[in-house]
């Protein structure tokens, strides 16, 4: 490989030297085909590196090549046998500090040219060598002795002052550039403005337009359960008239009117199919679905989908085999739910299925269950395989239009699945058959009651009843507020002899107790709480407008506060008196109600408690206050941003340690990312899904054991 083709060289030696050095390299760069301002660049850069040499050697030598691969590039080479430099990397990282400014001129080359490396060490000298790519038009039209010849007819001295009126040019030009790029970028900042506004109209009719799918999609729940419940009854009865018909009770039936009335009898009962999966539905989206793990053998699941799927068969010649599940380990989950998955699963493949077999079998993979229902039928291509699984949804084939269905089973089985904790996915292809599976942890690792609220799942503990003693509306009222969503329920009572009553027939998780109650004092009852056996572990919060804090503990009180009390205080009390369990309490900074609202409903009360702040001012103040376990801060807000507030924290001993994850819908600038990678314990986009909030929750603040 060829090395550098040498154009020209200059000596330095005196001041003069490095003007003409830099005369040389604007030369050189013209006649290569670079732009102005290039010229400009590398002019600077030589000089720069040129007097460098010439201030701290007192001479050196500028050489000006050409070098063609790997692509073809003008090199300067500025060597000195001066003193060199005895730290570098300081110098080049401008950490290095200088009366002289040394390293000034170095730093500054290096940002003016592509390619920038340079050799020094103390009492060896110094070489630095620079790099330009050539522009394609002086790669083209290179002529390395042309331009040297050239060059050397020029005059060795040049005029400093016409240097200088040269860089003056050089200078004019930049400026009147700099002048055009402004006025370009006013313009550009003008259309944005223009942009920004239609992007918030955007936003607004996207937000009218989420907030009307809402409430049509609460009107299509409310409508699926009403009219679900109220087809079900003319539907039954439909049955139970065709069934006593079928059964000659009243006479017989001519061998036609048998035939009507079967007919009338199957199609009242697919209808009862429909409005089954539809009340279903309804449930799920409405938070209706409860789950209620027990313990069972999959055997016995297996004898009675047996039982009740063999009827579908028909005279078809389909064999339907159970495999022997007396291997799989007993079973703690919601039965029924496994129950009706399956048996959708087995509707779908013996429709579908005109000879052959469908399978049942079960086993046991990494601590969950694995149900398999295989078939031989006519199979599902791969373009529809997910489809199948949105509602209302059904694949076109002949099979399909004679069999009729709702599309409905096997979405509602997927949701039915998530609720279990497990999953659903299949293997299929056209003429080869199907296969179902339903994987699920063998033990429900949720609690023994889970809700859905909208189309997230929020896991509630078993329900704690707490006796509230309170005469006062609206401080009662306060009360179911502040339990609302949580693990605990209440039952109230507005007097003693009440009070008497509740306690005879229930022992309460605990008792919330008020002190004065119209005419009488609850002191009294305290102590017969406490002297009976059955109630004496009971837990007791007395709260009061009276301060009798030594009176409550003395008679046996657990806990005493003067009212009015606050949700987080209370909460807090309740779990770790009742449950045995403290809980972690948040900050919501937010100033859209429903976002706060939202995110709690998600996380789930039972794991967290909460108080909430509708601006960054009040949010500042509350975490100086309460010095919660974390702060879930959104960006945009009125008054004082999200990122103010983060700045604040952080600058406040008090707060500075507290994590802090930030919740938006804004999109961040790099500066802002980088601002949060530095300050925020994580960043969660809103309207994710509840597994990802939950997940980003427990990640910023630690997960709350249940």
């Amino acid at each position: 490989m060829k090395g550098p083709q040498r154009i020209i060289s200059v000596e330095i030696k005196n001041e003069q030297d490095v003007v003409l050095a830099r005369q040389r390299a604007r030369q050189i760069a013209a006649s290569l085909g670079f732009d102005m301002q290039d010229q400009t660049r590398i002019a600077t850069a030589v000089s720069e590196v040129a007097r460098n040499a010439y201030e701290y050697a007192r001479s050196g030598r500028v050489e000006f090549s050409i070098e063609k691969s790997p692509v073809p590039a003008l090199v300067v080479s500025v060597e000195d046998k001066g003193p060199g430099i005895r730290d570098v990397d300081a110098v080049m990282s401008g950490r290095y500090q200088s009366n002289t400014g040394m390293g000034l001129g170095l730093v500054g080359a290096k940002r003016l040219m592509e390619g920038f490396d340079i050799q020094s060490a103390p009492g060896k000298g110094t070489t630095v060598t620079l790099r330009r790519k050539l522009p394609k038009s002086g790669a083209d039209k290179l002529d390395v002795a042309k331009i040297s010849n050239s060059l050397m007819q020029l005059p060795d001295t040049q005029s400093v002052v016409g240097e200088l009126q040269q860089q003056n040019h050089d200078l004019l030009r930049t400026l009147e550039l700099l002048r055009e790029r402004q006025s370009e970028l006013a313009q550009l900042n003008s259309e944005l403005e223009d942009t920004n506004r239609g992007v918030v109209a955007l936003y607004a009719e996207l937000d009218d337009r989420a907030e009307y799918l809402r409430k049509a999609s609460d009107i299509k729940t409310r409508f699926f359960s009403n009219i679900s419940h109220e087809l079900r009854t003319p539907l039954n009865s439909i049955v139970s008239l065709a069934s006593i018909l079928l059964d000659h009770i009243d006479g017989d039936l001519s061998s036609e009117q048998e035939k009507q009335v079967k007919y009338i009898k199957k199609s009242a009962e697919e209808l009862i199919e429909l409005v089954s999966d539809l009340l279903d539905l309804a449930k799920v989206e409405a938070g209706k679905i409860t789950v209620r793990p027990q313990e069972f053998e999959v055997s016995t699941i297996f004898s009675a989908l047996r039982g009740a799927i063999k009827p579908m068969l028909g005279t078809k010649p389909v064999e339907l085999i159970f495999d022997d599940g007396v291997s799989i380990p007993m079973l703690n989950t919601d039965d029924t739910k496994v129950s009706q998955i399956l048996r959708n699963f087995l509707s779908n493949a013996l429709k579908f299925t005109d000879k052959g077999e469908v399978r049942v079998s079960a086993g046991v993979d990494d601590g969950n269950v694995v149900f398999t229902v295989s078939d031989t039928g006519i199979g599902i291509p791969p373009e529809d395989q997910e489809k199948i699984f949105e509602e209302w949804t059904q694949v076109d084939n002949p099979a399909q239009r004679r069999v009729k269905g709702s599309g409905l089973g096997l979405p509602l089985s997927r949701k039915l699945a998530e609720l279990l904790g497990g999953t659903i996915w299949l293997q299929s292809a056209p003429g080869h058959g199907s296969k179902f599976y339903l994987s699920i942890p063998c033990v429900f690792q949720g609690p023994t009651e889970v809700t859905l609220v909208g189309p997230s799942v929020v896991a509630e503990v078993q329900a704690y009843t707490i006796l509230i003693v309170e005469d006062n509306s609206e401080t009662l009222y306060a009360y179911e507020k502040f339990l609302q969503g949580s693990e605990f329920r209440i039952e109230s009572v507005r007097t003693l002899t009440e009070a008497r009553r509740k306690l005879r027939d229930m022992k309460p998780a605990a008792i919330l107790l008020d002190v004065l109650l119209e005419n009488e004092t609850s002191w009294e009852l305290i102590q017969e709480i406490r002297h009976e056996d059955r109630l004496a572990t009971v837990p007791i919060i007395i709260a009061s407008v009276v301060d009798n804090r030594t009176k409550a503990f003395s008679l046996g009180a657990d806990e005493f506060s003067t009212k009015p009390l606050e949700r987080s205080w209370l909460l807090e009390r309740l779990r770790k008196m009742v449950i045995g369990r403290p809980s972690k309490r948040l900050l919501l900074v937010d100033d859209d109600e429903v976002s706060r609202y939202s995110l709690m409903a998600m996380v789930g009360a039972h794991s967290y408690s909460f108080v909430e702040a509708g601006n960054g001012r009040e949010g500042l103040e509350l975490a100086r206050e309460i010095k919660p376990d974390g702060i879930v801060l959104d960006l945009v807000m009125p008054e004082m941003t999200g990122i103010e507030v983060l700045k604040a924290l952080k600058a406040d001993h008090v707060t500075a340690e507290i994590p802090v994850l930030v919740s938006t819908s804004k999109r961040l600038t790099k500066e802002e990312r980088s601002f949060l990678e530095k300050n925020a314990a994580g960043v969660l986009a809103k309207g994710k899904p509840r597994d990802e909030v939950v997940k980003a929750v427990e990640h910023a603040f630690g997960a709350v054991a249940s």
